[in-house]
C-alpha cells in the first residue's frame, strides 16, 4: 500500500492527512464533464499540430496539470522528479542553497521568510521583499520552480540577487555565497531563570530537539527555573507530527488537534499522550505574522488548554492539510483534502492565531512599514468553513503605554529583541514563588 506523509507549511507547501477516493467519470456522451475533457484533449491535438515551435507532450501534459491544480489554492501542486527530491531534502533539513522560504505572487516571486543562520538571513533579506532578478536575470514570470531551482546549487557558489522591498526607493542587490544549509530546527539558552526555546521549523529532528531543550534547561537552571518562552516567529511550519510531538511535551491530556475532510464525518483527531516535561511551569509562545500551519497548530493549542501566553503578532493564517499522493517512482500530488482546528474548534484558516497580548517588535523601526504577507493576501486561497470569533475590544485611539519607547530608546538599554524581552519579562513575573525564591538566594 502507497504511504502518505503529512505535512503542514506555510505560502509553497501545506499539510497532510486522508486521501479522497476519486470518483468515476460517467462516459456518456451527454456528461458534461466527459465533452469537457474531450474539449481539453482538442486542444492539446491543436497545440501539438499547429503550434509555431515543436512542443514537447510531457510538457504540455505537465502545464494542463499545473494549471488545474493552480485554480484549487495555493498549496495544491503537482510534484515531479525535481519537486519531490526538494521537498525530502526540506523535511530532512539539508540542501544546498540560500535559505529562503518563498512563494509566488502575480508571477513574481516573494520572500515568505528566511531560515536562521543562513545566507539570506546574515545579508538582511526580509520578509515581504520581492525577488526581481538573479545574477541580473529577470525571473519574472518564470515560474516559481525554475526560480528555486536558481537559488540553489553547490555550496560555495555565488548568486546574486536584485530585491525590490516595499517602502524603498531603489532595488537593493545583495552577493550571496550558497551554502549546505542544514536546518538545525531547534535552539535553546537561559536568559537569567528562563528558558527560551527557538523553533525554526518543524522537520523530522523537531520534537526531539525540542525534549532535549527542555531537559536541558531543567538540568541546567535547576529550582530556580521560572518557565519557558518557546519562539515560534517566522516559523514557517513542517511536518505535521511533529508539530503533535511538540505540543505533547508541553501537554498532560487533551486533543491538540483535528483535521475535518470533505464530508461531515471525516474528522481524525489528536491527542496528548505523554507528561508535561516542564513540569507545569509557566510558559510563553512568541508568534508574528511569518508562523504559519504547524506553528499555529502548536500555539493554538497550548492557547486553547490554558498551557501558555501567546503573545506578538497574529500569525500567518494557513490551516489547510495537504496529502502527499504517490503518483510514481518519483512524481505525486500534494493536494489540500482537509482544514485543521483548534482543540476549541477554531479554524485558522485566513484568520490565523490571536495573540492574548499584541505586542509589536519595536526594536526593528521599519517593521511597521513593511506588508505583511499572510494566507489571506494568496490568490486562491482557501476560505474559511468557520471564523474565529471577533473579539470585541474597546479601543481610545491612545497609543499603548507599554509601547513607547523608539528603536534607539531600547538600543540603550541593551534590548536588541523587544518582544523576546518582554516575553522574558512576562514570565518572569508569571514564575513559581520557589523559583523566584532560589534566584533571589543565589543572587
Amino acid at each position: 500500500m502507497k504511504q502518505f506523509v503529512r505535512y503542514l507549511a506555510a505560502a509553497s507547501v501545506g499539510a497532510i492527512v486522508a486521501v479522497a477516493v476519486p470518483t468515476a467519470v460517467d462516459a456518456s456522451r451527454d456528461n458534461p464533464t466527459y465533452r469537457q475533457l474531450d474539449t481539453l484533449m482538442d486542444v492539446f491535438l491543436k497545440v501539438r499540430a499547429s503550434y509555431v515551435d515543436q512542443v514537447d507532450d510531457s510538457k504540455l501534459i505537465e502545464g494542463a496539470i499545473n494549471g488545474m491544480l493552480a485554480s484549487l489554492d495555493p498549496h495544491s501542486s503537482y510534484l515531479d522528479a525535481r519537486d519531490t527530491t526538494n521537498m525530502r531534502s526540506q523535511t530532512d533539513g539539508e540542501y544546498g542553497g540560500l535559505g529562503l522560504t518563498v512563494t509566488s505572487e502575480d508571477g513574481a516571486v516573494k520572500v515568505v521568510t528566511p531560515t536562521d543562520e543562513t545566507p539570506a538571513a546574515r545579508a538582511g533579506i526580509r520578509s515581504g521583499d520581492y525577488i526581481t532578478h538573479l545574477n541580473d536575470e529577470l525571473i519574472f514570470g518564470s515560474g516559481l520552480n525554475e526560480a528555486v531551482d536558481k537559488m540553489r546549487g553547490a555550496p560555495g557558489t555565488a548568486i546574486k540577487l536584485t530585491v525590490v522591498r516595499p517602502g524603498t526607493a531603489k532595488p537593493l542587490n545583495f552577493d550571496l555565497t550558497r551554502e549546505v544549509i542544514k536546518i538545525r530546527p531547534v535552539r535553546w539558552e537561559a536568559r537569567g531563570n528562563v528558558g527560551v526555546v527557538r523553533i525554526a521549523s518543524f522537520n523530522r529532528q523537531t520534537g526531539d530537539a525540542v525534549r532535549l531543550a527542555l531537559t536541558s534547561l531543567d538540568r541546567q537552571l535547576g529550582p530556580k527555573l521560572a518557565g519557558y518562552v518557546v519562539d515560534l516567529r517566522s516559523n514557517p511550519g513542517g511536518l505535521l507530527d511533529q508539530a503533535i510531538d511538540v505540543s505533547d511535551a508541553f501537554l498532560t491530556r487533551g486533543e491538540i488537534v483535528s483535521q475535518r475532510g470533505r464530508t461531515k464525518g471525516d474528522i481524525e483527531r489528536y491527542y496528548a499522550r505523554d507528561d508535561d516535561l516542564t513540569g507545569g511551569r509557566p510558559v510563553v509562545v512568541l508568534v508574528d505574522e511569518g508562523s504559519a500551519s504547524a506553528a499555529e497548530i502548536v500555539a493554538g493549542a497550548l492557547q486553547d488548554h490554558k498551557r501558555a501566553v501567546v503573545i506578538g503578532q497574529r500569525s500567518f493564517g494557513k490551516g489547510s492539510v495537504q496529502t502527499l499522493i504517490p503518483l510514481g517512482p518519483e512524481t505525486g500530488l500534494r493536494l489540500t483534502t482537509a482544514r485543521y482546528f483548534t482543540p476549541s474548534g477554531r479554524s485558522v484558516q485566513e484568520a490565523g492565531i490571536d495573540p492574548d497580548i499584541i505586542v509589536p517588535q519595536l526594536s526593528d523601526p521599519t517593521r511597521s512599514e513593511r506588508p505583511r504577507l499572510r494566507e489571506a493576501d494568496l490568490r486562491n486561497h482557501l476560505v474559511a468553513e468557520a471564523k474565529a470569533d471577533d473579539r470585541m475590544i474597546e479601543d481610545d485611539g491612545k497609543p499603548d503605554p507599554r509601547f513607547r519607547l523608539t528603536a534607539d530608546e531600547l538600543k540603550k538599554q541593551g534590548i536588541t529583541d523587544f518582544q523576546l524581552d518582554y516575553a522574558i519579562r512576562l514570565l518572569e513575573r508569571l514564575a513559581p514563588v520557589r523559583a523566584i525564591q532560589v534566584a533571589d538566594a543565589q543572587k
